[in-house]
């Protein structure tokens, strides 16, 4: 399933994996809880046989935090259940909200679109947090303050090219000849009220004034860009293909994407009880940048890493664990 439709809509397996759940209970997918010992993150005797379960969703990023999570817990004294590969965004929310795990790595604007159903964004990162916070308070969960990295939408092209045409944000295409503005997009993106024709809308350009644009699945887009197959293509912030196909970012310089930024969310009755879980929290997710996560999300999709190990790996580097 695409990471986009993993995130931003209710599917099929979605559905059927909502019912499972109901019927049977989720079982741990990942396994085992790395071993790592306190570092910076210290030992808490108050979490002393404390049970706390970890929902992670089944892509790269999610399997790297949702095992960082699970191993920083852990470290700090919890019993940890790691329920890490769930598939889908709405199997890991129903696990939340069905109580059977109580801490997740979230994205605010999942939260706020797909969960809490808002058709539009909230403009501007910390205001796009607090509407999630606050909205989702009357669900019993708590949306602990945001990581730096926002795993939004973006477009790339080729390093080569970005120097060829001289551009680095999306307000230079409109310097570009018609030839040159070629896309590469999934069909989902391409009909979205925050997609590709309110994005162009933004940005001073019409359908018409573009070249080709390709509809592809979203893991092709990458490799066709990279491939020269379109001069940009829709891509995720933090995805670890960028780096390793050598892509360049285009920047968001009129703020037109929705925010995404990482946050662990609680259940507010477990954190009532454990304010310490916002303490420990607190000392991860400031380190957690887009740069970061580009560079732990490369380990695995292209160099073939296990997750868990990236997760603890970087956690020791850090000081955070030792």
């Amino acid at each position: 399933m695409k990471k986009s439709q993993r995130r931003r809509a209710l599917t099929a397996l979605c559905v059927l994996f909502v019912g499972l759940v109901a019927g049977c209970g989720l079982q741990s997918a990942s396994g085992a809880v790395l071993e790592a010992r306190p570092g910076a993150i210290g030992h808490y005797d108050s979490l002393k046989d404390v049970k706390l379960t970890v929902a992670a969703k089944d892509f790269t990023e999610q399997l790297i935090l949702g095992n960082m999570f699970s191993t920083v817990l852990a470290a700090a004294g919890a019993d940890v259940t790691n329920l890490t590969n769930i598939p889908g965004s709405f199997g890991a929310r129903h696990a939340m909200t069905s109580g059977q795990a109580n801490v997740s790595p979230e994205y605010t604007g999942t939260g706020w679109i797909n969960y809490l159903g808002n058709e539009n964004p909230v403009k501007g990162e910390e205001a796009q947090y607090l509407a999630v916070k606050d909205a989702d308070a009357k669900n019993g969960l708590s949306w602990l303050p945001p990581a730096p990295m926002d795993d939004t939408y973006a477009f790339a092209i080729r390093e080569s090219e970005a120097q060829r045409l001289g551009i680095s944000k999306l307000s230079d295409l409109t310097k570009l000849s018609k030839a040159d503005l070629t896309f590469c997009v999934e069909s989902e993106f391409a009909n979205r009220n925050d997609g590709f024709v309110p994005m162009l809308k933004t940005y001073g350009l019409t359908r018409e004034q573009l070249g080709r644009v390709t509809n592809l699945d979203t893991g092709v887009i990458y490799t066709a860009t990279a491939d020269g197959q379109c001069n940009f293509g829709e891509v995720f912030t933090t995805d670890g293909r960028i780096p390793g196909l050598k892509l360049q970012v285009l920047e968001d310089d009129k703020a037109f994407f929705p925010h995404y930024n990482l946050s662990a969310v609680v259940n507010s009755d477990v954190l009532a009880e454990h304010p310490e879980l916002a303490e420990i929290f607190g000392q991860l997710s400031p380190k957690l940048t887009n740069e970061v996560m580009l560079d732990l999300n490369a380990k695995v999709d292209t160099d073939g890493a296990d997750p868990a190990i990236v997760a603890r790996d970087w956690l020791v580097k850090e000081g955070l664990l030792t």
